[in-house]
């Protein structure tokens, strides 16, 4: 039987980046909620398909010039 990684199974993630994002920005991470922080960050949360959609997300990110503060695992939300 072939072993599951945990990067080939939806897992959660918290992208920060610098800045706000508003309303006009949930199209481009329709598959992410968007919680804006009081020290001027925005957090990107939600279930990653796999490793895959993660660089999808990342390379995103990348594309619309915004800047990536940090990317974390969130355990408790993949089963673990």
């Amino acid at each position: 039987m072939e072993k599951v990684s945990a990067l080939d199974k939806p897992t959660f993630y918290q992208i920060r980046v610098t800045g706000h994002l508003d309303n006009a920005w949930v199209d481009w991470f329709e598959e992410l909620n968007i919680f804006n922080q009081h020290d001027g960050d925005a957090i990107l949360s939600g279930s990653v398909q796999d490793q895959t959609a993660l660089h999808a997300i990342l390379t995103r990110i990348y594309n619309l010039g915004l800047t990536l503060i940090s990317v974390n695992r969130v355990p408790q939300y993949d089963g673990e």
